[in-house]
């Protein structure tokens, strides 16, 4: 494990795009920046071989803890926070990629719980969230008062549970899919709104119920992702920033999120027995 002079032993689960840039980008720069990688899973352990070494792929999630990481990295999807979670972090720290598993109250309990108990950290990193620790200042000081945050993307970049945009045409412009509480959208959208799970986890005193979401579909954004926040304090005070993330048709990921997943990754020291967003 982990001392004054060792390198970060980081674990990767899920080999997606995400979990793809993660892994190399460790095994490129990785020394340099004080990382080095402990194993690699993913669901189908065949998309590993020739592109992980042998020795780093990890066939059975369950046996994590010969590994002896530092840091699990999740990348793949909420039901693997949901499965793993507690014990991750019975062995590791854990920065969960997918927050809006946290969006169960009572899996958010528990993981918050294991952090404590167990002595690490859950790190939930800010992805495409611009301005995450300022949101988190302003909720410590107790003078939050309202989060909002819009997501638009083309309707290709959207994995949605049920039918809800199966009927969307070229063209067509602009949609509202859903607005309400964070809470509700987040089992409507796992893989789209961790953004506003992380903001939720920022915004604590509102919380996933309190902090509210929208997301959009919109056939004009064919080259980027947009996401709005609109923050309210006390006595008059708010800020609202729009943020345009380039990505392609199709792609649920914006790639300056990549960047950020990385920056993420390299504050993960300390900080142990809490939730941190990174």
């Amino acid at each position: 494990m982990e001392t004054a002079s060792s390198p970060l032993r980081v674990g990767i689960v899920g080999y997606g795009h995400l979990g793809q840039f993660l892994a190399q980008r460790i095994l490129d720069d990785g020394p340099y920046f004080g990382l080095t990688l402990a194993f690699v899973w993913n669901r189908n352990a065949h998309k590993l071989r020739g592109l992980v070494p042998t020795e780093l792929i990890l066939e059975d999630l369950s046996s994590f803890a010969v590994r002896e990481c530092d840091v699990i990295a999740e990348v793949c999807h909420p039901h693997i926070v949901k499965e793993f979670g507690v014990q991750f972090l019975s062995k590791s720290n854990f920065m969960v990629g997918s927050p809006s598993a946290l969006a169960d109250p009572d899996l958010n309990q528990k993981l918050r719980q294991a952090a404590q108990h167990y002595g690490r950290t859950l790190y939930v990193p800010s992805g495409a969230l611009w301005g995450g620790q300022d949101i988190q200042r302003l909720n410590d000081s107790g003078t939050i008062k309202a989060l909002f945050i819009r997501m638009s993307k083309h309707p290709s970049c959207f994995r949605l549970t049920g039918d809800v945009l199966s009927d969307w045409t070229e063209g067509e412009g602009r949609r509202v899919l859903f607005r309400g509480s964070v809470a509700e959208l987040c089992p409507l959208a796992p893989n789209n709104v961790n953004t506003m799970a992380a903001a939720a986890v920022a915004a604590g005193t509102l919380g996933f119920t309190g902090v509210m979401g929208e997301i959009v579909s919109d056939t004009a954004l064919s080259d980027y992702h947009v996401v709005e926040v609109e923050v309210t304090g006390s006595n008059g005070f708010s800020v609202h920033t729009v943020r345009r993330n380039p990505a392609k048709l199709g792609a649920v990921t914006g790639s300056a999120t990549y960047n950020s997943f990385w920056n993420s990754l390299l504050s993960c020291k300390g900080h142990g027995g809490r939730v941190f967003l990174c």
